[in-house]
């Protein structure tokens, strides 16, 4: 796989972050050359360091994973207030709000994600491995929802393709299961039909071989500089930039890897509405509604009109249009 360089892309960090947490990084970054997990991923209150110290468990490298719409002249802002509180968690409400509220009191730690299946090592890693044991990268990726909103976020994380190079898949291994937390105790949505959007939990999701090793595709650990909040999907989720958002399954505790695909949780529930590919296309309807153009998240409320057309694979084409040239992505939505 082609390594991504950092000129292919150009949507700035400084677009999407708050103005003083964003110097207050670059200053940092500048004056160590790298920035550890005490000073990075800072507990989700702000940025800060333990106790005035850094630690240099592992290295950040910035690259800037957006492309510009070339339709037009910049991208929308998305303050970080809209990130943490305008969110799709069903495990916590199916309202956009309930997740922010109801999600606070979720214990990350410890934790445990688990792998197996089709692999040569099987493994379990703990919270503080999810910092430690991979080379944590800024990523800024365009977040586009089913639903047709949008929004722009700053994430960190690491390549998925790092974590199944260290579990080493062997020839079986054809596709990557991802299942969530089940844990109806922390996780109102789970106990509550209702408040939970009729789901059956846990909640599942899959992707092929060729998509989990892509470059784009990451496991990310934190935004804006901080840890994941609880209803961002801590401790660790998945960001497929390119897809939907409901791809992007929240609060992972196993990753299987199988020879045949694995059925998802919103394919299972509409499977006419919900495909398992949930490649952004503007040329494929949802049964519902146009997919065609998208309400990008600003500073403005909740009706303000910044509608920008959608574009295919949700801009990152040249990255990933290769893995579906033999698809009919009308068929395989």
């Amino acid at each position: 796989m082609a390594k991504l360089s950092k000129q292919q892309f150009n949507c700035k960090e400084s677009q999407v972050t708050d103005e003083k947490i964003y110097q207050q990084r670059r200053q940092l970054l500048k004056k160590l050359g790298y920035v550890g997990a005490a000073g990075l991923l800072a507990p989700y209150a702000g940025l800060s360091m333990a106790n005035g110290k850094e630690s240099n468990e592992f290295s950040l490298r910035e690259l800037a994973f957006s492309k510009t719409n070339k339709a037009s002249i910049s991208e929308k802002l998305t303050p970080e207030s809209k990130v943490t509180t305008h969110n799709n968690f069903y495990e916590f409400g199916a309202q956009k709000h309930q997740p922010a509220e109801l999600a606070q009191k979720f214990k990350v730690n410890p934790w445990q994600l688990k792998i197996s299946g089709e692999v040569e090592r099987q493994l379990t890693l703990g919270y503080d491995d999810l910092f430690s044991r991979f080379d944590i990268e800024e990523r800024i990726y365009r977040l586009r929802c089913v639903e047709a909103w949008s929004m722009v976020v700053p994430w960190l994380g690491f390549q998925l393709s790092d974590l199944i190079k260290l579990a080493q898949p062997t020839s079986k291994a054809k596709y990557v299961k991802f299942k969530t937390l089940y844990d109806p105790k922390q996780m109102p949505g789970q106990a509550n039909h209702y408040l939970g959007g009729g789901i059956k939990y846990p909640y599942q999701e899959g992707l092929r071989m060729d998509e989990a090793m892509n470059p784009l595709t990451i496991m990310a650990v934190g935004l804006y500089g901080k840890t994941l909040p609880p209803q961002n999907g801590a401790p660790i989720r998945l960001v497929l930039p390119w897809k939907y958002g409901f791809k992007s399954i929240k609060s992972i505790v196993e990753i299987e890897f199988t020879e045949q695909q694995p059925a998802t949780t919103w394919s299972k529930l509409a499977p006419k509405e919900y495909g398992f590919y949930a490649n952004v296309n503007p040329n494929v309807d949802h049964p519902r509604w146009s997919q065609k153009s998208e309400r990008r998240i600003t500073s403005g409320g909740l009706f303000s009109r910044n509608r920008i057309d959608t574009q295919m694979f949700n801009g990152y084409g040249e990255q990933v249009a290769q893995m579906y040239q033999s698809m009919d992505l009308a068929k395989y939505y």
